[in-house]
């Protein structure tokens, strides 16, 4: 006697047709489908799952937050569940609470190598890099041949210092998917090429047969900009970079009145000289500050190579805990409208906010960095909410700041780097830069450290006896010695951390001056010199 197949339920009809639907990019059925689910079964763990990834993907946090974190309550032996909480946590920009969820995946067992990866993309964004390398390598040794797995692995490779391991896994993802653009870039600024070892013939051949992608033209323009500056050719050099550059200016909305606009709202925020009286009075932080590629992360790296000092990575925490704290009915992102109403803050309450934020991580050693050279905007406010913080700004010569920023491939939708994917942009950027300062300088005499790049490559001992002086630590030499430090660095200049110092990068304007009077003159009419 034979049994019919048994029908599937409502739910598991519904449930099917709304993986399905997310499978193929229809998020907002998916999410309709799968909460329906919910509503004939409020203990269905596969159906919140499914409604908190489309609610994700359909930009409705709050609610897939809600979901997710559902789905894991009644599921919790789920890495896959549990994983995805951690992400959409971290995409809020709660990186303590995604950190400890992400602990609790990584101790789950039988996640797979796309969970895996996953988590590992999660740790990145908390900072924790070490850990993010362990699972991109189990992710690549379960899965060999997913490309997005290799860039992954290749990419804290980097941040891990293994620079040779890197490019065999860059090299692993453009055989298994050439199309995978943006590992040509990172792949050609993992060495100095040589005329014997390059990539040249095979980047032009690629450039001319995809003539019309512009992500392939972005990054191989980029890679080629790089390779020829090796090769000592600075006209192609430029002529790639600024070709590369263009391709994606095309899809960056950058507007520089915005950042006008936004300096100018801080200038009148805190016309006066700040009064410190407020706050909360932890001496743990040191904010490194200062323009993109001007030496930050070298002053980091200093500094972290003392006993006492955790380097916790760029932290986004000061600024999201302020638009936490927003007055009603002021959108939640660092704009004027927030910036006028500033006054009304609870700055000690601000201040303990930010710092609990950082925790577990920072409660390792007494004192923390938190380098974000984005936050000079924040340095009033930080002033303010942590009277005792330490604050470092550095300063390097305006041509070459500007043409680090112009040869760097930044993601066009970063929220930071809207100004990099044109010369005068950058210009424009720096001047905003260099003007915010000067108001910083004035309002809180004496408040935050200059140091330049040069005098910190050129007199290195008595410079960094300075760095820790300010922030009131004691002598010690391994800080002369950063190129020692094995953690893990996220930065554009990964390779460079790794040396002892030395002063290759001083100057290099003057190889590209025939292409930059343009820049130059915008800046000397701002009146920021740049004969020095």
């Amino acid at each position: 006697m034979t049994v019919a197949p048994q029908a599937p339920s409502p739910v598991q009809t519904l449930l099917s047709d709304a993986s399905r639907a997310y499978e193929h990019g229809s998020f907002p059925l998916a999410g309709e489908l799968a909460l329906q689910a919910t509503r004939l079964e409020p203990n269905n763990a596969e159906a919140h799952y499914i409604t908190g990834l489309a609610c994700l993907q359909t930009q409705q946090l709050n609610r897939a937050l809600e979901h997710l974190n559902r789905a894991v309550g009644l599921n919790a032996k789920s890495a896959e569940y549990t994983t995805h909480f951690a992400r959409a946590l971290a995409y809020a920009q709660r990186y303590s609470e995604a950190l400890q969820v992400a602990n609790i995946a990584y101790a789950l067992p039988a996640a797979g190598p796309l969970t895996l990866d996953v988590l590992g993309t999660v740790y990145m964004q908390c900072n924790a890099h070490e850990r993010a390398h362990v699972l991109f390598r189990r992710a690549v040794a379960l899965a060999p041949d997913n490309a997005i797995c290799r860039f992954n692995a290749a990419v804290t490779d980097t941040f891990t210092g293994q620079l040779a391991a890197a490019e065999e896994q860059f090299n692993r993802c453009i055989e298994l998917q050439p199309e995978f653009w943006n590992a040509y870039g990172l792949r050609s600024r993992l060495r100095k090429q040589t005329a014997s070892n390059n990539h040249i013939d095979a980047l032009q051949a690629l450039l001319t047969a995809n003539a019309g992608n512009i992500d392939a033209q972005i990054y191989l323009h980029g890679a080629l900009g790089k390779e020829y500056e090796d090769l000592g050719d600075y006209a192609k050099a430029f002529e790639h970079l600024s070709l590369g550059k263009a391709a994606a200016r095309q899809r960056v909305a950058y507007q520089p009145k915005q950042d006008s606009a936004m300096v100018d709202a801080l200038i009148r925020a805190f016309p006066d000289q700040l009064s410190t009286e407020t706050g909360y009075g932890s001496d743990e932080p040191i904010f490194i500050v200062g323009m993109p590629r001007s030496g930050t992360t070298l002053v980091e790296r200093i500094l972290s190579s003392h006993p006492e000092v955790y380097s916790a990575g760029e932290l986004m925490n000061f600024g999201a805990q302020l638009e936490r704290m927003a007055p009603s009915g002021i959108p939640a992102r660092l704009s004027p409208a927030l910036i006028e109403q500033s006054h009304r803050l609870d700055w000690e309450r601000l201040g303990l906010r930010y710092v609990d934020s950082t925790r577990p991580q920072t409660a390792t050693k007494p004192r923390f960095i938190d380098k974000l050279p984005h936050n000079f905007l924040y340095l009033g406010l930080i002033a303010k909410a942590l009277p005792k913080a330490k604050i470092i700004c550095l300063r390097r010569h305006p041509l070459d700041t500007s043409l680090s920023n112009f040869r760097e491939m930044f993601q066009e939708n970063s929220g930071f780097h809207g100004y990099s994917f044109d010369l005068l942009d950058i210009g424009r950027f720096y001047i905003q830069f260099d003007r915010m300062m000067a108001h910083w300088n004035a309002v809180m005499p004496g408040r935050v450290l200059q140091v330049d790049y040069e005098a910190l490559v050129t007199e290195q001992e008595s410079t960094t006896r300075q760095l820790l002086a300010h922030c009131n630590l004691s002598w010690n030499d391994a800080c002369l010695h950063f190129e020692k430090n094995t953690s893990a660095v996220a930065t554009a200049s990964t390779a460079q951390v790794r040396e002892p110092i030395h002063r290759q990068a001083i100057g290099r304007w003057e190889k590209y001056r025939p292409w930059l009077d343009p820049l130059e003159q915008l800046l000397n009419q701002a009146g920021i010199e740049t004969n020095t």
